[in-house]
């Protein structure tokens, strides 16, 4: 469980990088997602080819893993739309909002009971989410696009532990970022038709800032995440990254001066949101330590 904990807060750091790559690359958010997810794919059967732990799975196991690769390329889509139509911090905090999602759908998708504790906590989140949007209307249509990313990505999520108790995390990311990159490429001649570019080809400079965002904030985090999830729950895992807005925040003050942007409202509702990430890490610890407990007696 320990080695669990370890590798989901590392996977968190890395994905602190992510809203700051989607304001350094110039490229618009379906392009963004399009490239990061070929990239990756390409990148990932190179790695596993060359250490032969490439596996091939059946069709059916394929469409599986692809489809929640496509649900995984629609959340990129809308949260980097979140950060190019509002800003890093507010695009970031919005993903929090993943932990209340799922504390309402993974019950019903699970046919499990709700955990009164988990809707409890997840309404801490709520609440920020709630003050910030409430104070900070300018960056109302981030805030609706963040929204709709997190719910998408609950559903990948809840998914993606499913796939986790099956396949391997090598597996399971390959197949998803091909999946996913197969998915996006045909919405990419509609998504275009509405949203015009001068030119879909990347400069060297973004090129280069994707590939950094492929290798590390990509392959390597959802390794992390997927190794994590045959451990951790993904209520549990959800809300732990709602830390990820500290760290997105704390990058885009050090590099963007954001800290002029952000209002008292949206400081009380990020601290909200931490306090229900510790509630939640603190009852999860109560919870293995009585368990240990009770297999020694």
């Amino acid at each position: 469980m320990r080695k669990a904990f370890i590798q989901l807060h590392i996977s968190i750091l890395l994905a602190g990088f992510t809203g700051v790559f989607g304001k350094l690359i110039t490229l618009n958010e379906g392009l963004l997602v399009w490239y990061r997810m070929l990239i990756s794919g390409i990148l990932l059967l190179i790695i596993l080819g060359v250490s032969r732990k490439l596996k091939a799975v059946s069709l059916e196991d394929f469409k599986r893993i692809a489809f929640s690769g496509f649900l995984l390329g629609l959340h990129w889509i809308f949260f980097y739309g979140s950060i190019k139509y509002s800003n890093i911090s507010v695009g970031v905090v919005c993903f929090s909002l993943t932990g209340f999602f799922t504390a309402i759908l993974a019950p019903i998708l699970n046919k499990k009971k709700f955990a009164v504790s988990e809707l409890l906590l997840s309404g801490l989140t709520l609440l920020g989410i709630a003050l910030i949007f409430s104070f900070d209307s300018k960056y109302r249509t981030g805030i609706t696009l963040g929204i709709v990313s997190s719910l998408i990505v609950a559903f990948y999520t809840i998914g993606n532990e499913r796939l986790a108790h099956a396949f391997g995390s090598e597996v399971i990311t390959v197949y998803q970022m091909i999946g996913g990159g197969l998915g996006v490429s045909v919405l990419m001649p509609l998504y275009l038709y509405f949203f015009p570019v001068d030119s879909i080809i990347p400069s060297m400079q973004d090129l280069t800032y994707l590939t950094m965002l492929s290798l590390f904030c990509t392959v390597l985090l959802y390794l992390l995440v997927t190794h994590a999830l045959s451990k951790i729950s993904a209520f549990t895992v959800n809300l732990s990254f709602n830390l990820e807005p500290i760290y997105s925040i704390a990058l885009a003050i050090l590099i963007y001066k954001e800290n002029r942007e952000l209002t008292t409202p949206f400081y009380i509702g990020l601290g909200l949101i931490i306090l229900s990430v510790v509630l939640q890490m603190a009852k999860v610890f109560i919870q293995s330590k009585k368990s240990r407990a009770v297999s020694i007696h």
